[in-house]
């Protein structure tokens, strides 16, 4: 197997598009509208430079015609004006490579995102000015290397999401699939991971592939998904990619997401603060055992209809019962923990709840013998 490093290899730009869909079509009365908004698509490259990036561009344009925004496709850096980039909800980065914009450019860009605007970065957008410490915040993580393209078993984490609202708890698809030289997940709501496990040459462990976060007053949406020209007339992501695009754009709703370190408790039965490099801040909430409970006073279950949490056991698994008010209150939802095969071998559970809560949250836990497993981080959404 031959693995890839940074930058890819030689050449310039790529851009991103998608066309066609499965959830978010819009009729042909409003597809005959008027359209709402613009978005810009960019694709210049001074690296590496993806033959998809037409396709990517046509299934972008399609996207747009039948859910209300026009698209601007260019290569051209001088677009990144304060004043022009003001007409666009949202720009693609499709599949960009190297150090496209100078720095008046990126200050535009800059003051474009910290205002209200949106970005979208597919796949090689993660390759893309590694000497500017704004753009890396915004992207998630930059580009380190990939195996050959290969097909893998994604599991979808959130799916409450516009992007993957569409998706099952697992996703088989091909493509080339990105290691990235840090793991994002402290700095954004991961939406997919990769199973590594299904696939030959990565080498993150916990692999988010996919994720979205806010930026000063803007929004930022990322894929690691799209290399291939195949990609583009998927519809499964084209519909991932318009997803991400209306969120970008401020015209699609995410439900408000709260974001909790485990060891972050108010109250505890039997549990205790662990340490562990690879967890968020180096710490879990762990030593957990059947019968042990953790208490969050600061967070309330009103409302909350979804439950994740980042998990590791190098012990016997178990569950997790989300209740509301106390460690007996009502139950809101259970999800099983499996074994990970070790404890610093993180993945995500998640499950619904019944929307019935409106007390503080509890966790409550119970398994086998012995420690069970550990909690990273979880959230309510």
């Amino acid at each position: 197997m031959t693995t890839f490093t940074r930058r890819e290899t030689l050449l310039s730009g790529a851009l991103l598009v998608a066309g066609g869909m499965v959830g978010w079509q819009a009729t042909p009365a409003s597809a005959a509208k008027a359209a709402a908004y613009q978005v810009l698509v960019f694709s210049k490259t001074a690296g590496f430079r993806h033959d998809s990036i037409p396709a990517g561009i046509q299934a972008i344009r399609e996207l747009g015609a039948a859910n209300g925004f026009t698209v601007t496709a260019t290569e051209d850096s001088a677009v990144f004006t304060t004043s022009q980039l003001a007409a666009y909800k949202a720009v693609v980065f499709l599949s960009t490579t190297g150090d496209i914009l100078n720095d008046p450019q990126q200050v535009a860009f800059e003051s474009y995102i910290n205002g209200g605007g949106g970005y979208v970065g597919v796949h090689a957008a993660a390759d893309t000015e590694y000497g500017w410490p704004y753009y890396g915040q915004l992207v998630g993580a930059w580009f380190n290397s990939h195996p050959a393209i290969q097909q893998v078993t994604a599991r979808v984490e959130d799916r409450t999401h516009q992007s993957t609202a569409h998706l099952g708890a697992t996703w088989v698809r091909t493509d080339e699939l990105y290691n990235y030289s840090t793991n994002p997940r402290p700095n954004v709501h991961v939406l997919i991971n990769l199973d590594e496990s299904t696939y030959s040459g990565g080498n993150m462990g916990d692999h988010p592939i996919a994720w979205y976060h806010s930026q000063g007053s803007g929004r930022s949406f990322y894929t690691g998904f799209g290399h291939t020209i195949e990609s583009y007339s998927d519809q499964a992501f084209r519909q991932h990619l318009l997803g991400g695009i209306l969120y970008a754009a401020g015209a699609g709703s995410v439900p408000p997401v709260t974001q909790i370190e485990g060891e972050a408790f108010t109250s505890q039965f039997g549990v205790q603060v662990a340490g562990h490099g690879s967890a968020s801040g180096g710490k879990t909430l762990g030593y957990i055992d059947n019968g042990d409970w953790a208490g969050y006073s600061q967070v309330s279950t009103a409302g909350a209809t979804r439950f994740s949490a980042r998990i590791s056991s190098g012990g016997a698994g178990g569950t997790i019962r989300i209740r509301s008010g106390s460690a007996t209150g009502p139950v809101l939802g259970t999800v099983a923990v499996p074994v990970t095969g070790g404890w610093e071998n993180f993945q995500t559970v998640s499950t619904t709840l019944t929307a019935s809560g409106s007390g503080p949250l509890f966790l409550t836990f119970s398994g086998g013998s012995g420690s069970l497993f550990d909690i990273d981080t979880f959230s309510l959404s």
